[in-house]
């Protein structure tokens, strides 16, 4: 079984090179599922109701927050009732939505949970506990497990992977923007990769105007981050799955 994690989608430019082109990169991958962290794909940051409906519309199945997913208001209502968008796991259970949610993959049923680090990050609760908990409350009713760490730092992503492997099949971070090179096999059969990097456009700064990004470090002064134009390129990383043994026997970077 294919899974396809799509990294940061940056801007509605990034939206609309989705739609032209990932169901056909789908079909030529033979890609069965797709997951795709979408806090940031609207105007502003954050994530607007019509382009989360466009994103899914445009192949993805499954989409992932952090810690920008909640700073559009017209979304609190779709993450309350629409399964297909979790946020963060490890945030106060009376924010809007849920950390978690079970999909249906040819029969099979997946497990996907997102989490906030705390690295560098926002306030939130322990990660590792909150993962835990949802896979005792879980336990029996999915095959596989995959799990979105939307966080700062390198090695507190590597220490949940480690903690968790064998136990989430497929387990890819998310927030820096930057894909690394380190996708691997872990020793009791989890994929993972420490970052998928980021889907929007490629002349920028992590998918901002170079120049308002260079300005503000040359002068500390606030900014308006404008998303920047031009060439799009999608990052992200194929797992092959074995759904009966809930394993991973390859990982793969993708850009497309």
């Amino acid at each position: 079984m294919n899974i396809l994690a799509i990294g940061d989608i940056v801007s509605p430019a990034a939206i609309d090179y989705l739609e032209e082109h990932l169901w056909a990169f789908r079909k030529t991958k033979q890609i069965d599922f797709v997951i795709a962290n979408a806090e940031n794909a609207s105007t502003g940051n954050g994530l607007l109701p019509d382009d989360a409906q466009r994103i899914l519309y445009a192949g993805a199945d499954l989409l992932t927050g952090g810690n920008h997913i909640f700073r559009k208001h017209a979304l609190y209502a779709m993450l309350e009732q629409d399964h297909r968008i979790i946020r963060p796991a490890n945030l106060p259970a009376r924010m809007p939505g849920c950390g978690y949610t079970l999909a249906n993959i040819d029969g099979y049923k997946v497990l996907v949970i997102n989490v906030l680090g705390r690295v560098f990050m926002d306030p939130a609760e322990c990660p590792f506990d909150a993962i835990d908990a949802i896979l005792s409350r879980e336990e029996g009713n999915y095959d596989f497990a995959a799990l979105d760490i939307h966080a700062e730092s390198t090695s507190e992503k590597i220490a949940l992977a480690r903690y968790f492997d064998g136990r989430i099949a497929m387990i890819f971070g998310t927030h820096t923007h930057v894909a690394t090179a380190d996708e691997q096999i872990l020793p009791n059969g989890s994929g993972y990769i420490t970052d998928l990097g980021f889907s929007g456009v490629q002349d920028s700064i992590l998918g901002v105007k170079s120049d308002i990004i260079i300005n503000r470090y040359r002068t500390h002064l606030p900014a308006r981050f404008d998303f920047a134009a031009g060439t799009v390129l999608i990052h992200g990383a194929l797992f092959d799955i074995v759904p009966d043994t809930g394993r991973c026997q390859a990982i793969e970077r993708v850009r497309f």
